[in-house]
């Protein structure tokens, strides 16, 4: 309700008025928030809820690129850390490299970090992430990304 109610969306209503129109409000309000690409916890946390259902139970598999996989091996295989920096929250990074077409991929990752580090567009995101890791010189970590603007960021 108070995201809803930042957001400008219409009110979630009350309990007292249904379990219908209640549903209908956050249905209404999660379309409008993935249509706007809102990076908020509570859609993070419906993303969790959502992703944990469908991988555990497999009937979801998550798609990587296919030179994604190997390239985690060789890079594991060659001494190089690999950590994901999404804006999905760390559990469903875990859920989806955990249930990927290749099979599970975490033992080749050495952790995850998301939005909680800030905004993957933001300069001092990146700034904690290499702090976090202990790294001095931002030319010893590299960074793939998945729009121009983190890129630019980094």
């Amino acid at each position: 309700r108070k995201q809803a109610a930042e957001d400008g969306a219409a009110p979630i209503p009350e309990a007292a008025a249904g379990k219908e129109a209640v549903v209908a409000a956050v249905v209404s309000w999660v379309h409008a928030a993935i249509a706007a690409d809102r990076k908020i916890g509570p859609l993070k946390q419906l993303q969790g809820h959502v992703w944990r259902a469908g991988f555990r139970s497999g009937k979801m598999v998550a798609q990587l690129f296919r030179d994604a996989p190997d390239a985690l091996v060789e890079w594991r295989n060659a001494g190089i850390k690999t950590y994901i920096y999404s804006s999905g929250s760390r559990e469903a990074q875990h859920l989806f490299f955990g249930h990927s077409q290749a099979g599970d991929l975490r033992p080749y990752l050495c952790g995850y970090f998301d939005t909680s580090s800030g905004l993957k567009g933001e300069a001092d995101s990146y700034r904690n992430i290499q702090l976090t890791l202990g790294v001095d010189d931002p030319s010893e970590v590299r960074w793939f990304c998945c729009c121009f603007q983190a890129c630019e960021s980094s």
